[in-house]
Protein backbone atom coordinates (compact mmCIF):
# COMPACT_ATOMS: atom_id res chain seq x y z
CA UNK A 1 0.00 0.00 0.00
CA UNK A 2 2.76 2.64 1.16
CA UNK A 3 4.60 1.89 -2.40
CA UNK A 4 1.55 2.41 -4.16
CA UNK A 5 0.93 5.71 -2.33
CA UNK A 6 4.57 6.75 -2.65
CA UNK A 7 4.35 6.44 -6.39
CA UNK A 8 0.90 8.19 -6.72
CA UNK A 9 2.67 11.49 -5.19
CA UNK A 10 5.40 11.01 -7.04
CA UNK A 11 3.44 11.08 -10.23
CA UNK A 12 1.35 14.00 -9.32
CA UNK A 13 4.16 16.16 -8.75
CA UNK A 14 5.80 15.10 -12.04
CA UNK A 15 2.38 15.72 -14.15
CA UNK A 16 2.01 19.19 -12.43
CA UNK A 17 5.64 19.76 -13.22
CA UNK A 18 5.18 18.51 -16.92
CA UNK A 19 1.72 20.72 -17.20
CA UNK A 20 3.63 23.53 -16.34
CA UNK A 21 6.56 23.47 -18.68
CA UNK A 22 4.03 22.82 -21.68
CA UNK A 23 6.00 19.23 -22.41
CA UNK A 24 2.54 17.46 -22.52
CA UNK A 25 0.89 19.50 -24.97
CA UNK A 26 4.07 20.05 -27.24
CA UNK A 27 3.06 20.92 -30.80
CA UNK A 28 3.54 18.46 -33.32
CA UNK A 29 3.63 15.27 -30.58
CA UNK A 30 1.38 12.67 -31.24
CA UNK A 31 -0.57 13.25 -28.32
CA UNK A 32 -1.72 16.36 -30.54
CA UNK A 33 -3.01 13.88 -32.95
CA UNK A 34 -6.51 14.18 -34.36
CA UNK A 35 -8.55 14.57 -30.90
CA UNK A 36 -11.74 13.58 -30.06
CA UNK A 37 -13.25 16.75 -29.53
CA UNK A 38 -11.78 20.26 -30.20
CA UNK A 39 -12.26 23.07 -27.85
CA UNK A 40 -15.97 23.97 -27.84
CA UNK A 41 -16.28 21.15 -24.64
CA UNK A 42 -18.92 20.56 -22.21
CA UNK A 43 -17.36 18.96 -18.90
CA UNK A 44 -20.22 18.36 -16.14
CA UNK A 45 -19.25 18.58 -13.05
CA UNK A 46 -21.60 16.45 -9.77
CA UNK A 47 -20.67 17.87 -6.30
CA UNK A 48 -22.10 16.34 -3.44
CA UNK A 49 -22.99 18.89 -0.83
CA UNK A 50 -22.88 22.46 0.45
CA UNK A 51 -22.50 21.51 4.32
CA UNK A 52 -18.69 21.65 3.29
CA UNK A 53 -18.11 24.85 2.18
CA UNK A 54 -14.82 23.89 -0.16
CA UNK A 55 -16.93 22.52 -3.03
CA UNK A 56 -18.70 25.50 -3.78
CA UNK A 57 -16.00 28.07 -2.71
CA UNK A 58 -12.99 25.97 -4.29
CA UNK A 59 -13.61 23.27 -6.36
CA UNK A 60 -16.36 24.44 -8.64
CA UNK A 61 -14.84 27.93 -9.26
CA UNK A 62 -11.35 26.33 -10.03
CA UNK A 63 -12.43 23.87 -12.03
CA UNK A 64 -14.22 26.21 -14.34
CA UNK A 65 -12.00 28.69 -14.68
CA UNK A 66 -9.15 25.73 -15.45
CA UNK A 67 -11.64 24.35 -18.24
CA UNK A 68 -12.02 27.82 -19.75
CA UNK A 69 -8.05 28.27 -19.78
CA UNK A 70 -7.70 24.74 -21.26
CA UNK A 71 -10.28 25.20 -24.11
CA UNK A 72 -9.81 29.53 -25.24
CA UNK A 73 -12.71 29.98 -23.17
CA UNK A 74 -14.86 27.87 -25.60
CA UNK A 75 -15.27 25.17 -23.03
CA UNK A 76 -18.02 24.96 -20.13
CA UNK A 77 -18.58 23.66 -17.43
CA UNK A 78 -22.43 22.59 -16.88
CA UNK A 79 -22.63 22.26 -12.59
CA UNK A 80 -25.07 20.64 -10.36
CA UNK A 81 -24.76 20.19 -6.44
CA UNK A 82 -26.96 17.39 -4.90
CA UNK A 83 -27.16 18.67 -1.42
CA UNK A 84 -26.46 14.85 0.24
CA UNK A 85 -29.15 13.31 -1.64
CA UNK A 86 -29.02 10.43 -3.63
CA UNK A 87 -31.48 10.06 -5.25
CA UNK A 88 -31.03 13.85 -6.56
CA UNK A 89 -27.58 13.23 -8.04
CA UNK A 90 -28.78 10.04 -9.83
CA UNK A 91 -30.87 12.95 -12.12
CA UNK A 92 -28.80 14.99 -12.37
CA UNK A 93 -26.28 12.35 -13.79
CA UNK A 94 -29.37 11.08 -16.16
CA UNK A 95 -30.07 14.94 -17.06
CA UNK A 96 -26.24 15.68 -18.17
CA UNK A 97 -26.55 12.23 -20.32
CA UNK A 98 -29.40 13.65 -21.79
CA UNK A 99 -27.98 16.88 -22.27
CA UNK A 100 -24.86 15.26 -23.77
CA UNK A 101 -22.26 16.44 -22.04
CA UNK A 102 -18.84 15.20 -23.08
CA UNK A 103 -17.24 14.23 -19.86
CA UNK A 104 -18.64 14.22 -16.09
CA UNK A 105 -16.42 14.78 -12.90
CA UNK A 106 -18.57 13.02 -10.41
CA UNK A 107 -18.06 13.23 -6.69
CA UNK A 108 -20.70 10.54 -5.48
CA UNK A 109 -23.01 11.33 -2.63
CA UNK A 110 -23.31 7.35 -2.17
CA UNK A 111 -20.82 5.56 -4.02
CA UNK A 112 -22.82 2.70 -4.45
CA UNK A 113 -26.32 3.60 -5.55
CA UNK A 114 -24.49 6.27 -8.23
CA UNK A 115 -23.24 2.81 -10.04
CA UNK A 116 -25.81 2.50 -12.34
CA UNK A 117 -25.65 5.97 -13.36
CA UNK A 118 -22.59 5.72 -14.08
CA UNK A 119 -23.06 2.28 -16.57
CA UNK A 120 -25.74 4.63 -18.49
CA UNK A 121 -23.01 7.12 -18.49
CA UNK A 122 -20.79 4.83 -20.53
CA UNK A 123 -23.37 3.34 -22.97
CA UNK A 124 -24.26 6.99 -24.36
CA UNK A 125 -20.54 7.73 -24.86
CA UNK A 126 -19.87 9.54 -22.00
CA UNK A 127 -16.45 8.92 -20.11
CA UNK A 128 -17.31 9.83 -16.15
CA UNK A 129 -14.47 10.42 -14.06
CA UNK A 130 -14.40 10.47 -9.96
CA UNK A 131 -13.33 12.96 -8.02
CA UNK A 132 -12.50 13.38 -4.62
CA UNK A 133 -14.77 9.97 -3.82
CA UNK A 134 -14.44 6.52 -5.54
CA UNK A 135 -17.41 5.57 -7.82
CA UNK A 136 -18.57 2.17 -8.56
CA UNK A 137 -19.36 1.50 -11.81
CA UNK A 138 -17.12 1.66 -15.33
CA UNK A 139 -15.16 5.16 -14.64
CA UNK A 140 -12.62 6.14 -16.55
CA UNK A 141 -10.32 7.25 -14.06
CA UNK A 142 -10.46 8.86 -10.07
CA UNK A 143 -8.50 11.62 -8.81
CA UNK A 144 -8.64 12.20 -4.82
CA UNK A 145 -6.13 12.48 -2.03
CA UNK A 146 -4.72 9.96 0.02
CA UNK A 147 -7.07 9.11 2.00
CA UNK A 148 -5.43 6.47 4.38
CA UNK A 149 -2.64 9.26 4.93
CA UNK A 150 -5.05 11.48 5.27
CA UNK A 151 -6.38 9.00 8.54
CA UNK A 152 -3.04 8.76 9.60
CA UNK A 153 -2.02 12.53 9.49
CA UNK A 154 -5.20 12.87 11.70
CA UNK A 155 -4.46 9.80 14.07
CA UNK A 156 -0.45 10.42 14.87
CA UNK A 157 -1.15 14.04 15.23
CA UNK A 158 -4.06 13.50 17.97
CA UNK A 159 -1.11 11.24 19.88
CA UNK A 160 0.93 13.74 19.80
CA UNK A 161 -1.77 16.15 21.01
CA UNK A 162 -2.14 13.56 24.27
CA UNK A 163 1.76 13.19 24.89
CA UNK A 164 4.30 10.66 25.18
CA UNK A 165 2.29 9.45 28.01
CA UNK A 166 -1.02 8.39 26.05
CA UNK A 167 -1.77 4.94 27.14
CA UNK A 168 -4.95 2.96 27.05
CA UNK A 169 -6.72 4.55 30.14
CA UNK A 170 -7.24 7.46 27.74
CA UNK A 171 -10.59 7.42 26.00
CA UNK A 172 -11.20 8.69 22.68
CA UNK A 173 -14.50 9.44 20.49
CA UNK A 174 -14.55 9.14 17.21
CA UNK A 175 -16.56 11.10 14.41
CA UNK A 176 -16.00 9.52 11.55
CA UNK A 177 -17.67 10.66 8.16
CA UNK A 178 -21.16 8.89 6.29
CA UNK A 179 -21.59 5.38 5.89
CA UNK A 180 -21.97 5.98 2.37
CA UNK A 181 -18.95 7.69 1.67
CA UNK A 182 -15.95 4.97 0.97
CA UNK A 183 -13.43 7.91 1.86
CA UNK A 184 -15.05 8.00 5.35
CA UNK A 185 -14.17 4.62 5.72
CA UNK A 186 -10.01 5.34 4.54
CA UNK A 187 -9.85 7.91 6.91
CA UNK A 188 -11.35 5.65 9.15
CA UNK A 189 -8.98 3.19 8.58
CA UNK A 190 -5.64 5.24 8.52
CA UNK A 191 -6.53 6.87 12.30
CA UNK A 192 -6.99 3.45 13.22
CA UNK A 193 -3.50 2.45 11.95
CA UNK A 194 -2.55 5.13 14.18
CA UNK A 195 -4.86 4.92 17.52
CA UNK A 196 -4.94 0.67 17.69
CA UNK A 197 -3.99 -0.65 20.91
CA UNK A 198 -2.48 2.97 22.09
CA UNK A 199 -5.50 4.62 23.34
CA UNK A 200 -9.48 3.41 24.17
CA UNK A 201 -12.48 4.52 21.43
CA UNK A 202 -14.67 5.04 24.19
CA UNK A 203 -17.38 5.59 21.49
CA UNK A 204 -17.43 5.31 17.79
CA UNK A 205 -20.04 7.30 15.38
CA UNK A 206 -20.78 6.90 11.77
CA UNK A 207 -22.15 10.34 11.16
CA UNK A 208 -25.07 10.94 8.34
CA UNK A 209 -24.64 13.18 5.93
CA UNK A 210 -21.12 14.42 7.56
CA UNK A 211 -23.51 17.35 9.15
CA UNK A 212 -22.15 18.84 11.90
CA UNK A 213 -25.71 19.25 13.70
CA UNK A 214 -25.62 15.15 13.48
CA UNK A 215 -22.30 15.41 14.67
CA UNK A 216 -23.03 17.96 17.66
CA UNK A 217 -26.29 15.29 18.46
CA UNK A 218 -23.51 13.02 18.88
CA UNK A 219 -21.35 14.11 20.59
CA UNK A 220 -23.59 15.33 23.36
CA UNK A 221 -24.49 11.20 23.33
CA UNK A 222 -20.72 10.32 23.62
CA UNK A 223 -20.52 12.90 26.82
CA UNK A 224 -23.50 11.59 28.65
CA UNK A 225 -21.77 8.06 28.29
CA UNK A 226 -18.29 9.05 29.25
CA UNK A 227 -18.50 11.87 31.31
CA UNK A 228 -17.27 14.70 30.23
CA UNK A 229 -14.39 15.32 32.02
CA UNK A 230 -13.06 12.05 30.99
CA UNK A 231 -12.97 12.64 27.47
CA UNK A 232 -8.75 12.69 26.58
CA UNK A 233 -9.40 13.53 22.95
CA UNK A 234 -11.88 13.41 19.81
CA UNK A 235 -11.45 12.16 16.55
CA UNK A 236 -13.26 14.18 13.57
CA UNK A 237 -13.16 13.14 10.43
CA UNK A 238 -13.69 16.86 8.91
CA UNK A 239 -13.86 20.64 10.18
CA UNK A 240 -17.60 21.15 10.04
CA UNK A 241 -18.48 18.01 12.23
CA UNK A 242 -15.38 19.61 14.77
CA UNK A 243 -17.27 22.73 14.74
CA UNK A 244 -20.84 20.59 16.13
CA UNK A 245 -18.10 18.69 18.39
CA UNK A 246 -17.55 22.34 20.41
CA UNK A 247 -20.99 23.49 20.52
CA UNK A 248 -21.32 20.01 22.19
CA UNK A 249 -18.62 20.28 24.58
CA UNK A 250 -19.03 24.06 24.92
CA UNK A 251 -23.28 23.21 25.64
CA UNK A 252 -21.78 20.44 28.72
CA UNK A 253 -19.91 22.68 30.49
CA UNK A 254 -16.32 21.72 29.43
CA UNK A 255 -14.17 24.71 29.07
CA UNK A 256 -10.64 23.03 29.14
CA UNK A 257 -11.65 21.26 25.34
CA UNK A 258 -9.95 18.15 24.63
CA UNK A 259 -7.58 17.68 21.45
CA UNK A 260 -9.75 17.78 18.28
CA UNK A 261 -9.06 16.90 14.58
CA UNK A 262 -10.26 17.99 11.54
CA UNK A 263 -9.64 18.07 7.72
CA UNK A 264 -10.04 20.54 4.63
CA UNK A 265 -8.64 23.56 6.09
CA UNK A 266 -12.24 25.78 6.51
CA UNK A 267 -12.02 29.32 7.49
CA UNK A 268 -14.18 28.65 10.40
CA UNK A 269 -11.40 25.57 11.91
CA UNK A 270 -8.30 27.60 11.37
CA UNK A 271 -9.63 30.45 13.76
CA UNK A 272 -10.51 27.49 16.24
CA UNK A 273 -7.31 26.55 15.78
CA UNK A 274 -5.96 29.66 16.36
CA UNK A 275 -7.92 30.37 19.57
CA UNK A 276 -7.20 26.45 20.66
CA UNK A 277 -10.56 25.08 20.00
CA UNK A 278 -9.11 22.89 17.19
CA UNK A 279 -5.94 20.98 17.55
CA UNK A 280 -5.60 20.34 14.11
CA UNK A 281 -6.80 19.86 10.42
CA UNK A 282 -5.75 18.35 7.34
CA UNK A 283 -4.70 20.88 4.07
CA UNK A 284 -5.32 19.09 0.83
CA UNK A 285 -4.28 21.30 -1.46
CA UNK A 286 -7.95 21.85 -3.77
CA UNK A 287 -6.49 24.02 -6.36
CA UNK A 288 -4.00 21.13 -7.09
CA UNK A 289 -6.47 18.36 -7.10
CA UNK A 290 -9.33 20.63 -8.64
CA UNK A 291 -6.73 21.89 -11.88
CA UNK A 292 -5.91 18.64 -12.39
CA UNK A 293 -9.66 17.14 -12.93
CA UNK A 294 -10.31 19.90 -15.49
CA UNK A 295 -7.18 18.69 -16.76
CA UNK A 296 -7.97 15.08 -16.94
CA UNK A 297 -11.43 16.16 -18.36
CA UNK A 298 -10.12 17.74 -20.69
CA UNK A 299 -7.19 15.47 -22.23
CA UNK A 300 -9.75 12.92 -22.05
CA UNK A 301 -12.45 14.29 -24.20
CA UNK A 302 -9.88 15.33 -26.65
CA UNK A 303 -8.26 12.43 -27.44
CA UNK A 304 -4.68 13.13 -25.70
CA UNK A 305 -3.76 10.13 -24.33
CA UNK A 306 -0.36 10.76 -23.43
CA UNK A 307 -1.71 13.51 -21.30
CA UNK A 308 -4.05 11.58 -19.51
CA UNK A 309 -1.80 9.23 -18.93
CA UNK A 310 0.81 11.19 -17.12
CA UNK A 311 -1.95 12.46 -15.15
CA UNK A 312 -2.86 9.60 -14.24
CA UNK A 313 -0.41 7.26 -12.99
CA UNK A 314 -1.29 5.35 -10.16
CA UNK A 315 -3.87 2.98 -9.95
CA UNK A 316 -6.78 2.08 -7.52
CA UNK A 317 -9.62 -0.53 -7.14
CA UNK A 318 -13.06 0.00 -6.23
CA UNK A 319 -15.86 -2.59 -5.43
CA UNK A 320 -16.54 -3.26 -8.86
CA UNK A 321 -13.43 -2.23 -11.01
CA UNK A 322 -9.63 -3.32 -10.27
CA UNK A 323 -6.74 -1.22 -11.96
CA UNK A 324 -8.79 2.62 -12.13
CA UNK A 325 -6.05 4.89 -13.69
CA UNK A 326 -6.05 7.64 -10.60
CA UNK A 327 -3.98 10.33 -9.49
CA UNK A 328 -3.53 10.37 -5.85
CA UNK A 329 -2.70 14.29 -4.06
CA UNK A 330 -0.90 14.28 -0.74
CA UNK A 331 -1.96 16.18 1.93
CA UNK A 332 -0.46 17.97 5.16
CA UNK A 333 -1.27 18.31 9.14
CA UNK A 334 -2.39 22.06 9.48
CA UNK A 335 -1.56 23.59 13.44
CA UNK A 336 -0.97 26.73 14.88
CA UNK A 337 2.68 26.37 13.18
CA UNK A 338 2.39 27.03 10.30
CA UNK A 339 -0.78 28.45 9.18
CA UNK A 340 1.42 30.88 7.25
CA UNK A 341 3.25 28.18 5.14
CA UNK A 342 0.10 26.62 3.96
CA UNK A 343 -3.34 28.06 3.53
CA UNK A 344 -1.65 31.64 3.55
CA UNK A 345 1.14 31.11 1.29
CA UNK A 346 -1.43 29.00 -1.16
CA UNK A 347 -3.44 32.21 -1.22
CA UNK A 348 -6.70 29.97 0.07
CA UNK A 349 -7.08 32.88 2.96
CA UNK A 350 -5.84 36.48 3.53
CA UNK A 351 -4.19 36.76 7.05
CA UNK A 352 -7.31 39.54 6.94
CA UNK A 353 -9.67 36.90 6.14
CA UNK A 354 -8.30 34.77 9.23
CA UNK A 355 -7.09 37.42 11.68
CA UNK A 356 -11.03 39.32 12.09
CA UNK A 357 -11.33 41.53 15.46
CA UNK A 358 -12.43 38.50 17.65
CA UNK A 359 -9.00 36.48 16.82
CA UNK A 360 -6.41 39.13 16.65
CA UNK A 361 -4.76 38.83 20.27
CA UNK A 362 -4.90 35.26 19.08
CA UNK A 363 -3.30 35.70 15.65
CA UNK A 364 -0.44 38.01 17.67
CA UNK A 365 0.19 35.13 19.53
CA UNK A 366 1.57 33.36 17.40
CA UNK A 367 3.00 35.73 15.17
CA UNK A 368 0.64 35.86 12.66
CA UNK A 369 0.05 39.63 13.26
Amino acid sequence: MRRRISISVAAAAMSVTLAGCGALNATGSSDDASPAKGNDITVGLLLPEKANTRYENFDYPIIKTKVESLTNNKGRVEYANAEANADTQASQMQKMIDDRVDVILLDAVDSQAIASGVKKAKEAGIPVIAYDRLAEGPIEAYISFDNELVGEVQGRTLLEAIGEDASLSDKIVMMNGSSTDPNAKQFKAGAMSELNGKVTIAQSFDTKDWKPENAEANMAEAIQAIGKDDIAAVYSANDGMAGGIVKALEAAGVSDLPPITGQDAELQAVQRIIAGEQYMSVYKSYPQEAENAAEMAVAKVQGRDIQFAALTRDKVDSPTHKAIPAQLVPVVALTKGNIKDTVVADDIYKLSDICTAKYDAACRAIGLK
